[in-house]
């Protein structure tokens, strides 16, 4: 047997079937890694820029930005449109991905349990993007919000399907502990990229703004990254044969059986409740940035991408050293700090543009963010991944069930819960003092105050007990 082949059991009604697979090699590893770009690159898209395109600031509105929908807490006087939709459109999800993570954990196509999946939702995530930000009515009116409504929805649904499989095959594919947090390393460099290339959107819709004015050129910048995305995510699937690489089977279990061995693994419990208090935080800043900017700091929309794109570039420079200190160190230890650093910078936005940092020129204070921001980032976009990696492996191990599909359906579900506590708390409190930035500030100390009880929470989780399982 050469050095590329392993050989595992796997454990099938309480018995045992041996099969022979090979490692997945280093540029087939680049392959899947490209399929995260994809999704990367629409996921940035709309985290990034929906709020800002149908919730705009006075001064997006005075350079031409048509408002879509009606503004302020009309749903129920407690929210807004935008908020409303966004937060009902994930928490909707929420509940789809289970039922994908056991369709796909249950599938036993020949092509093998997850690419299928990958091959037919990579078309309809692409033009649900774009349809997303295409309202019928060119002015504000109820019809747009409708149909706001409708293709977020569609959009999150397409991402699950498309994602949930995806994500499985990071502990599949990596036969050990090392290999898992290779593939997370590969696609976080991917994914930094795809995430980057959504942050330049501004400077590519402000070069076509002369030729077609700010929303058509917001429209075809959108479409163009797109179909790029679109390309970009059909890779894994065209380019690997799952078989050759994964020796797991189709599990028996329901649905509903499926979630409650999942949740009841107390380690992925521990961890679960930390990754929800971190989406709130991280999905709180992240859309707030473009807001820090303009209204804070008062500097133009296009100064956001410099700052996004060297936060993510910086970012970069440190995934060697977190790859290389999460073998010698552990990950729990790495990513505690990532809490403490990232709340440092969340407690820092909060006082951009005041009196407080007046000492600082508000380029500068942009670039300081900017800065500090990328070194949690490094961490949380490789370790997470890696940690759910180990945990259903030491799962699959211990039950004999493999069922990673639904270990990351659910680590979703915790990100989509996140995201919508998120875009409720966003949307309401940047309504408060609209004409001083109260309410961005407010957002930032808010999500400060969550990363720093999501790192407690996080605390708690035991690794060597997870490792020791996997006998790393």
């Amino acid at each position: 047997m050469d050095a590329a082949t392993a050989v595992s059991a796997t454990n099938v009604s309480g018995g045992s079937l041996q099969s022979t697979v090979k490692d997945l090699p280093i540029a087939k590893v680049w392959a899947f890694a490209v399929g995260q770009f994809g999704w990367a690159l629409l996921s940035g898209i709309i985290s990034n820029w929906l709020v800002y395109f149908y919730q705009p600031d006075q001064e997006t509105v005075s350079q031409g930005q048509t408002v879509f929908v009606p503004q302020g807490l009309v749903v129920f006087g407690l929210v807004t449109v935008v908020g409303g939709i966004t937060a009902f459109a994930r928490f909707f999800d929420a509940f789809v991905d289970p039922a994908v993570a056991s369709l796909s954990d249950r599938c036993d196509s020949k092509a093998g349990r997850r690419m299928p999946f990958l091959k037919f939702a990579a078309l309809p995530l692409a033009v649900v993007t774009v349809l997303v930000f295409w309202s019928p009515i060119n002015g504000t009116s109820w019809v747009n919000a409708v149909f706001l409504f409708v293709t977020v929805i569609g959009y999150y649904i397409a991402l699950t399907f498309y994602c949930t499989p995806y994500n499985a095959l990071i502990a599949e594919l990596g036969h050990n502990s090392k290999q898992q947090l290779t593939i997370s390393t590969a696609i976080s460099f991917t994914w930094v990229a795809g995430t980057a290339i959504a942050y330049v959107a501004p400077v590519i819709w402000g070069a076509f703004v002369p030729m077609m004015g700010r929303i058509t050129a917001i429209r075809v910048t959108f479409t163009i990254m797109a179909a790029v995305a679109f390309a970009c995510m059909l890779v894994p699937p065209l380019t690997i044969r799952e078989k050759d690489y994964v020796n797991s089977q189709p599990t028996s279990e329901s649905t509903i059986e499926s979630l409650k061995q999942t949740f009841s693994d107390g380690e992925f419990r521990k961890f679960v409740c930390s990754d929800v208090v971190y989406w709130v935080a991280i999905t709180t800043f992240q859309t707030g940035l473009p807001f820090f900017v303009t209204s804070l700091l008062k500097l133009p929309e296009t100064t956001t991408t410099i700052y996004f794109v060297l936060m993510t570039g910086v970012s970069v420079l440190f995934y060697l050293p977190v790859n290389i200190l999460a073998n010698r160190v552990g990950k729990k230890r790495l990513l505690l700090i990532a809490f403490v650093i990232f709340t440092c910078a969340f407690a820092f936005a909060g006082a951009l543009g005041s009196g407080v940092l007046t000492f600082m020129p508000a380029m500068a204070q942009g670039l300081t963010l900017s800065v500090v921001g990328a070194i949690p980032m490094a961490a949380f976009g490789i370790l997470p991944q890696a940690i759910v990696a180990n945990i259903a492996d030491a799962s699959s191990k211990t039950t004999g069930q493999d069922r990673q599909g639904m270990f990351y359906a659910a680590r979703t579900f915790a990100m989509k819960m996140g995201q919508s506590v998120a875009m409720l708390l966003f949307t309401g409190v940047s309504t408060i003092g609209m004409a001083s930035g109260a309410g961005y500030r407010i957002a930032a100390v808010c999500a400060a105050v969550l990363c720093g009880l999501g790192g407690i929470v996080f605390a708690f989780y035991n690794e060597k007990k997870v490792l020791h399982v996997l006998g790393a």
